[in-house]
C-alpha cells in the first residue's frame, strides 16, 4: 500500500475530537481578512497535521467544500524573556481555498 493511500484512509477515519485537535484557531490579521475576498481562510493547525486531515476537518466542522489546502511552518523567533534568550514555538498555518459562494462565519461558531 502506498503512503498517500494510507494518509487518505487515516484522514477518513478521524473522530470529531481529533479534528478539534488539528484545527487550533483561525488567524485574524489584516492579510487573512483580505484573503476572505478570494474565498480563502487561514487557520493555525497542529504541526503534525497533513493536508488531507486539514481538509477533512474543515469540511466536517464548518460544513463547507474545500478546494485546496496550502500549508506553511512559521519558524519561532529568537526573543529575550526576562533578559535571557529564548525561542518562540514554531507555528503551522493552513491557507484553505473554499468553493465558490461558500464562506465561514467565525462569529457564529461551529455547525452541529
Amino acid at each position: 500500500m502506498t503512503v498517500i493511500a494510507n494518509v487518505h484512509r487515516r484522514a477518513q477515519n478521524m473522530s470529531r475530537e481529533a479534528m478539534y485537535e488539528i484545527i487550533r484557531s483561525p488567524v485574524i490579521t489584516e492579510k487573512a481578512t483580505l484573503l476572505t475576498e478570494r474565498n480563502q481562510m487561514v487557520f493555525r493547525v497542529a504541526t503534525d497535521a497533513t493536508k488531507p486531515e486539514i481538509k477533512k476537518a474543515i469540511e466536517t466542522l464548518f460544513g463547507v467544500k474545500v478546494l485546496g489546502v496550502n500549508t506553511l511552518v512559521q519558524k519561532g523567533k529568537t526573543k529575550r524573556f526576562k533578559g535571557r534568550p529564548g525561542v518562540r514555538s514554531d507555528v503551522k498555518k493552513a491557507y484553505v481555498q473554499l468553493a465558490e459562494g461558500q464562506s465561514i462565519d467565525l462569529t457564529t461558531g461551529l455547525s452541529a
